[in-house]
């Protein structure tokens, strides 16, 4: 388990050590309207314009932490024999919290700094729900209003999520709702994916005062809030004398990849010592990092803020439903995103089945449920311990986090038991038509960033 390991008091960036600049984000030449004005605290804007190494955990937000970290790590040995591993494998869990997942990491984080700001009311949007859960705690916690705009297929095979949820103190709104102009007049016909639902929140909120737009994954400053997953495993390991070389997180945007990896690249170029094989484990269904394009994009439906760098499937490419729920956004961050351009970290795509798979093995042999956005990585890390990925190999050791619990879940695995779920591929011509026209994102930005502060 965790041993002696303390919960951090402070956050820690990898950016001073990227050894290249982050694009900048583009004006949409075909903006039609105003734009969104986001009111973004002045502390989580330093947190993404400053290239400062560590950053102080406020008090309020760690006495948060304090109620469920350090989170268990341990060697998942009886996982390890069921999938052949030749090296071993082990797992830091985040599923210990009321959300169930490492979201709360930084929704705690951000209601206590809009709180600070005066925002009255936090509105978001939600695939899987882990995220909507998380801040909808959040601002129980510091006293914030909630309205979480889900993924409709989503909450319809997950209803305790919105139960939960609104047991909380959050309202709660299947996407597409039919309250935003962005559901009524462009996704009319069933249409539903993460990016809906984030715009439809987007929508709200530039439209009613006194609330503000949260989001819980694709920014630097929400990657920088889950680096704790990553130092508490740093801090665990070295306590332990254990090394490992590669080290697996699932990618939706990439929250929870970038808190289990980046302490290590951080942690790496700070000894001058290589960094371990950093994985991206991706769903088929929406497969940015594998087969995207590095362009500006979309972040949401609304096409109203700024074209955002990231490797992309184009933010119109219709996802095919999936048991994926929370990997099903069509970017990743922009951090991400440069990071993998630039050859620092790496990923692989894993099917719905092959991620349920892998959680039945968890389940079974280390007595834990893992959420199937989590199976993905759990899929992943055991073709890497098991010496079945040629591209990734590790000699002495894998890392992988369970990003969250399943027992929201129940119902994919009781599809995947009973032998209906089936896995479905992209559409090429979709994918291809999706990504035209998108500008490619510039091959100059390396200048070297400062050295840490």
């Amino acid at each position: 388990m965790t041993g002696q390991v303390q919960v951090p008091d402070h956050w820690r960036s990898v950016v001073p050590w990227l050894g290249h600049v982050l694009p900048a984000d583009r004006t949409p030449e075909d903006r039609t309207g105003g734009a969104v004005q986001v009111n973004l605290p002045l502390e989580l804007a330093r947190q993404t314009l400053t290239a400062r190494e560590y950053w102080s955990i406020p008090e309020p937000v760690l006495a948060g932490y304090r109620r469920y970290r350090p989170t268990p790590l341990w060697r998942a040995t009886g996982f390890e024999q069921a999938v052949g591993a030749r090296v071993p494998i082990y797992v830091k869990y985040e599923g210990t919290n009321i959300s169930g997942s490492h979201k709360l990491n930084t929704a705690l984080a951000q209601a206590y700094y809009y709180q600070r700001a005066g925002v009255e009311e936090l509105v978001t949007g939600t695939g899987a729900g882990q995220w909507g859960t998380a801040l909808a705690a959040a601002c129980a916690q510091f006293g914030l209003r909630c309205r979480v705009f889900m993924v409709g297929s989503s909450l319809r095979r997950k209803p305790y999520r919105g139960v939960l949820m609104r047991l909380l103190g959050a309202e709660v709104h299947a996407s597409p709702s039919g309250l935003t102009e962005v559901s009524r007049a462009r996704f009319e016909g069933g249409y539903n994916s993460l990016s809906l639902a984030l715009g439809e929140a987007v929508e709200y909120a530039a439209t009613h005062p006194g609330v503000a737009f949260s989001t819980g994954s694709g920014e630097t400053y929400s990657i920088l809030h889950q680096s704790v997953i990553g130092t508490e495993s740093i801090a665990w390991l070295r306590a332990e004398g254990i090394g490992i070389d590669a080290v697996v997180g699932s990618v939706g945007a990439g929250s929870n990849f970038g808190g289990i990896a980046l302490p290590f690249f951080a942690e790496a170029r700070a000894d001058g010592t290589p960094p371990p094989l950093l994985v991206a484990a991706e769903s088929t269904t929406t497969p940015k990092l594998t087969r995207g394009v590095y362009a500006y994009d979309r972040t949401d439906a609304t096409g109203s803020g700024p074209l955002e760098p990231m490797y992309t499937i184009g933010s119109s490419y219709p996802i095919p439903d999936s048991h994926s729920a929370g990997l099903r956004y069509h970017g990743a961050a922009k951090l991400i995103s440069a990071m993998r351009h630039h050859g620092q970290i790496t990923a692989t795509a894993v099917t719905q089945t092959e991620a349920l798979e892998a959680g039945r093995l968890f389940a079974v042999h280390e007595s834990t449920l893992a959420a199937p956005e989590s199976g993905h990585a759990l899929a992943a890390a055991a073709r890497i311990a098991a010496g079945a990925d040629a591209d990734n190999v590790a000699r002495q050791g894998v890392l992988v986090c369970v990003s969250g619990h399943g027992y929201l879940d129940l119902g994919a695995y009781e599809q995947y038991l009973d032998g209906v779920l089936t896995d479905q591929a992209p559409v090429e011509q979709a994918l291809d038509l999706a990504m035209a026209g998108l500008a490619t994102v510039e091959q100059d930005s390396r200048a070297a960033v400062g050295q840490p502060r």
